[in-house]
């Protein structure tokens, strides 16, 4: 352990113990509200760029295991908490979280007051931040000149260089790897799906030559005007091939449709956010992680909004009229969160099957 700060970017100073890796790092700081599942978050792609904070106070206590990943490294910039279990208890314990961290050249920072940290971004929004063991005034002056988390494409970052071939199955979807979670392409292929997954450069021709029945746009950090060339592609694949879209997949097909998209002022990250089917009129409590959301003007008249986030009323689905496009801005496939979601992959194959029948 030694002495480490993280600071934010309006010059708060928040002091506390390091562990992981003794590096520095910086980016945007956002909570999590989910009570377990610190390994998944942690190597979720759509945290990249970012300082993950989880309210929940206790993290590493069960310790981490070669399973319970969402990508091949952990995302995160760093790692902040309140308090940091040394002494793991769980029958898949393989690494505690200090060595996991340190594994993964990522730091963190533990014995912070993170209601406060939490309740400081409700009222004034997300903020870049830094964790460091320098001079907090040094530190406070170097943060202010590095990039904020809205001018870098990260997207480019975490996508696949090169496409693979994730599972074998009949029905044959491609996915588009914007920052896709293995337990996505998990869930499709325990549904008999043949999953290729493609980069976020893919164009709709690079696409349609293997013929796909389906066609997945997938979740991935940052904001969705970086990810132009997606947005074209998915544009010349609707009235092509069914379309799921998730979370930033969700915004990216939006954008396709004609929709506009803002930045939320702390976002949605957690395993526990109330969300309307409006069809039905069920309450399905969602996993969620994201800072950015689709606006309502702006929606084209064959497009409608199925779902609702019953926080704040965002938009949480979209539709088309006539065209099979579902949308969703939750992660129905959770890792981690409820599993009440995963739904949304049977209906997305019923629409590939009636498509291709």
């Amino acid at each position: 352990m030694h002495k480490a700060h993280l600071i934010l970017s309006d010059g708060t100073v928040f002091s506390g113990e390091g562990f992981g890796s003794q590096s520095e790092a910086f980016g945007e700081v956002v909570f999590n509200t989910s009570m377990t599942g610190y390994q998944e978050m942690l190597t979720d792609p759509s945290y990249a760029g970012q300082i993950l904070l989880p309210t929940y106070p206790l993290q590493g206590n069960y310790g981490t295991n070669k399973e319970s990943v969402e990508s091949a490294k952990v995302q995160v910039s760093a790692f902040a908490i309140k308090e940091h279990s040394e002494f793991p208890s769980h029958y898949d314990s393989e690494l505690t979280l200090n060595d996991y961290l340190v594994s993964q050249g990522i730091p963190g920072i533990a014995g912070l007051d993170t209601r406060a940290i939490t309740k400081r971004i409700r009222s004034e929004g997300v903020m870049m931040g830094m964790v460091t063991s320098e001079d907090p005034k040094l530190a406070v002056s170097r943060l202010k000149k590095l990039p904020s988390y809205g001018s870098i494409n990260l997207v480019e970052q975490v996508s696949t260089q090169q496409p693979y071939k994730w599972s074998d199955g009949e029905l044959s979807i491609a996915v588009i790897d914007c920052g896709v979670k293995f337990n996505i392409l998990n869930e499709l292929a325990k549904r008999g799906c043949s999953v290729n997954v493609y980069p976020f450069t893919s164009t709709s021709s690079d696409i349609l030559k293997s013929n796909p029945d389906g066609v997945l746009f997938s979740p991935g950090p940052g904001d969705p005007i970086h990810c132009e060339s997606t947005v074209s592609t998915a544009k010349n694949l609707i009235g092509k091939l069914p379309i799921l879209g998730i979370c930033l997949g969700h915004q990216i097909v939006a954008r396709a449709l004609g929709a506009e998209t803002y930045k939320l002022k702390f976002g949605h990250r957690g395993g526990n956010h109330p969300v309307q089917d409006l069809e039905t009129k069920k309450v399905y409590i969602t996993a969620q992680n994201h800072g950015y959301a689709v606006a309502d003007s702006g929606l084209p008249p064959e497009v409608y909004v199925s779902h609702r986030n019953l926080n704040d009323g965002t938009i949480e689905g979209l539709k088309h009229r006539s065209e099979p496009i579902l949308t969703i801005q939750y992660h129905s496939e959770a890792s981690p969160g409820p599993l009440d979601n995963s739904y949304i992959f049977d209906e997305f194959i019923q629409m590939v099957i009636k498509k291709r029948d």
